[in-house]
């Protein structure tokens, strides 16, 4: 999903996913993984879902883990979701497909209207699409093409989309976030920086921009809480994880800053906004 600004309005669910025991070896999470340390990946992902619940007031949905499905709990790559509208996305990794079928069931009984990519030809991971609250950015990268680019913009007709190259190994997300709905916040590396400003060419609205120092500081969740009068939350990697990156994050003084952290879930390929959907709708009573 793409990070939630003004244009999503207020957020009332998340979605997360478990932790299985196959992500815990490097030979079951995939090839050149290293092994994890399990208690310590789930107790992560629970601290995760008590803040989504908790403390920003979200209803949290989390589907069972499967064993089948390692990577499950990036659950953030399974789709796109802008207002009643999920683009359920196409995985570049053959192996992660079958990971969408529990997403669109769980959005499917929100009432959310699903969308499908049916082009053979198209791959989009949804942690290459970020969306500002005015428009779509979504990153060519490994995992998603021109093609899956297309199909975002296809989708979701009432909002601008623009391709951004990125030129590493990552997700345009894995470096790059919102803030605030005015804020893009871009990690220090060559690629985060080269990103930000091909963005900053693309758009038509001025935006504020902060650099932190670490790329994953940036792969952050502003998210407007359905609770009235509540200011808008800022989950991010907090200082046990990225601890030069916290006096810079200190400079969003519009936002309420909410650490958490997924060291050990990074080592799975993980980053902060691929653990969970979130959203604005009501389920069917």
């Amino acid at each position: 999903m793409g990070t939630p600004g003004e244009g999503l309005g207020r957020c009332s669910h998340a979605l997360i996913r478990g932790v299985p025991e196959s992500l815990a070896s490097g030979e079951g999470a995939g090839a050149g993984l290293p092994a994890l340390d399990l208690a310590k990946a789930q107790r992560e992902h629970g601290v995760l879902g008590g803040k989504l619940r908790q403390r920003l007031g979200l209803q949290l949905l989390e589907l069972p883990p499967e064993e089948s499905l390692p990577l499950g709990p990036l659950l953030g790559d399974t789709a796109v979701i802008q207002g009643d509208t999920a683009l359920i996305t196409r995985p570049w990794s053959p192996a992660r497909r079958p990971e969408v079928d529990g997403v669109r069931k769980a959005l499917q009984d929100l009432g959310l209207r699903i969308v499908e990519m049916g082009d053979e030809n198209a791959t989009l991971d949804g942690t290459d699409v970020l969306f500002t609250g005015r428009e779509f950015f979504v990153g060519l990268s490994k995992w998603t093409n021109h093609r899956g680019a297309e199909i975002v913009a296809d989708t979701f007709r009432d909002f601008a989309v623009s391709t951004v190259p990125v030129s590493s190994p990552c997700h345009l997300r894995s470096f790059c976030g919102m803030g605030g709905p005015r804020t893009v916040v871009a990690g220090s590396s060559d690629a985060a920086q080269k990103a930000v400003r091909a963005m900053a060419v693309l758009t038509d609205h001025p935006y504020a921009s902060l650099t932190l120092p670490d790329d994953a500081a940036a792969d952050c969740l502003f998210l407007r809480p359905g609770l009235p009068g509540v200011p808008p939350f800022l989950l991010h990697r907090g200082g046990g994880d990225l601890p030069n990156s916290q006096e810079a994050l200190q400079k969003l003084s519009d936002v309420t800053l909410v650490p958490v952290s997924c060291s050990e879930l990074e080592k799975a390929g993980a980053g902060l906004s691929s653990l969970c959907l979130v959203l604005s709708t009501r389920p069917h009573s």
